[in-house]
Formats: structure tokens, sequence, C-alpha cells
């Protein structure tokens, strides 16, 4: 259940097909796409003509997270395009159960993402509903920023929910996680690692899947 899921944010998109394969050769098994729509938040990004580019080039799961305001419309599209499973923003859904269930409908995986600031009793209602849960651990919009400490906190309540509940779904992180601070990123709880800038800005993206794997591997270990 344990993964390191590089973030496209920071690759080179003039050759984004040859740093798919690089975190591929890394062992990288799953790839996160951003989606933004420049009013949620400050950025736009790509859209599902570029998602279908990507899904040409790889077999890799794709995880599309929507930091957009209206998500229901574009789920079929995205679905269509390659997405494997999609996450929608609390924030952003006044209807999330029946949002969630839409994605799943369409045939992917349906998560829940909490910014920094929203309270994680927030999601208590979907909690046996939505497939994944992603904390943001920075506030959306651009890659490359410094982890929120804080964060964590969300992170070990929501995992310690989990286990009450008897749940089983995975925690997902999304933001400055590093080299640095991920064996504690990883005993908080969290089980899918986003690494954007760490992987996709270092001298060999490759290696540093490799070791961001195995940094997390070992610190699962001390967890269980």
């Amino acid at each position: 259940m344990l993964e390191i899921i590089p973030s496209i944010l920071s690759a080179d998109f003039s050759r984004l097909g040859e740093e798919i394969a690089k975190v591929e050769r890394g062992g990288a098994t799953m790839l996160h796409v951003d989606v933004m729509d420049g009013h949620f938040v400050p950025n736009l990004t790509v859209g599902p003509p570029v998602l279908r580019s990507i899904r040409k080039v790889t077999k890799l799961t794709l995880d599309v997270h929507f930091m957009i305001t209206n998500p229901d419309p574009y789920v079929p599209l995205f679905v269509e395009a390659g997405a494997d499973q999609i996450s929608v923003h609390q924030e952003v859904c006044p209807h999330l159960d029946r949002t969630l269930r839409l994605i799943q409908s369409e045939g992917a995986l349906a998560g829940v993402v909490l910014n920094p600031s929203t309270p994680a009793t927030m999601l208590e209602e979907v909690f046996g509903l939505a497939d994944f849960v992603l904390i943001m651990s920075v506030n959306p919009g651009f890659g490359g920023q410094q982890l929120i400490p804080r964060t964590l906190e969300k992170v070990r309540w929501v995992a310690t929910r989990r286990r009450e509940m008897g749940l089983k779904f995975p925690i997902e992180i999304d933001g400055g996680v590093t080299l640095d601070n991920l064996s504690e990123v990883v005993r908080a709880g969290v089980d899918w690692v986003v690494a954007g800038a760490t992987v996709f800005l270092s001298p060999d993206p490759a290696a540093t899947v490799v070791e961001m794997r195995r940094i997390a591997q070992e610190s699962n270990a001390v967890r269980a």
C-alpha cells in the first residue's frame, strides 16, 4: 500500500514522456496529475487532452487531483481521458457524497482532499465512502513549497479514526515532502506520498524515487 507518487507539476513538460519514463525506472507505480482552474487556486495546469497524451505513454496509475471549483461536469471527461482515480476538495463540494459516488460510477476511485486550514472532522461522514483521503500539507496551487508541520497532526487524527472505525482507506499527502522529512511523514500514518520538486528537480529522478521508497519502507516498518 505504501507508494511514492511523483507529481508531474514539477516535470519538464517539453519532455514529459521522458520524465515519466525516469520515474518508472525508479519503481513508481502511480503518477500524480494536478488539475487547476485558476479560480479555486491561483494557477492553471492541464486538461483532458494532456491527460490523454500521458495515458498513451504510460501504464502507471494516474492519480488526478482536482483543484477546481465545479468538479462534477469534468469527472466523465477525465475518466475517459485515462484517470484511474480522482480526488476532489471537500471545500468546493456542497454535495460531497454525491460527487464521490459520481466518480465511482464512472469507474474511477474517489478521493477527498482537505486544505491545511480545514479540520479533519469535516470528513467523518464520508470515511466509509471515500476510497482514499488526501491531506494537503501546503496551500494548493504551486509546487516547491515547504511542508506545514501541523498538517501531520491531521494525518495522525485521520489514521487514528481509520483504525477505530475498522477501515483501510489509504492516506495520501501532497506538498513539501523531501528526503529529510519523509520518514516523519510516513510515521505519522501516510501511505501514499506525492513528491514533485523533490523528484523531478533532482539530478536523477529515478534514483530519487528509489531512495524515497527505501526511506518510506524503513519508516513504515518502524510504524508497524
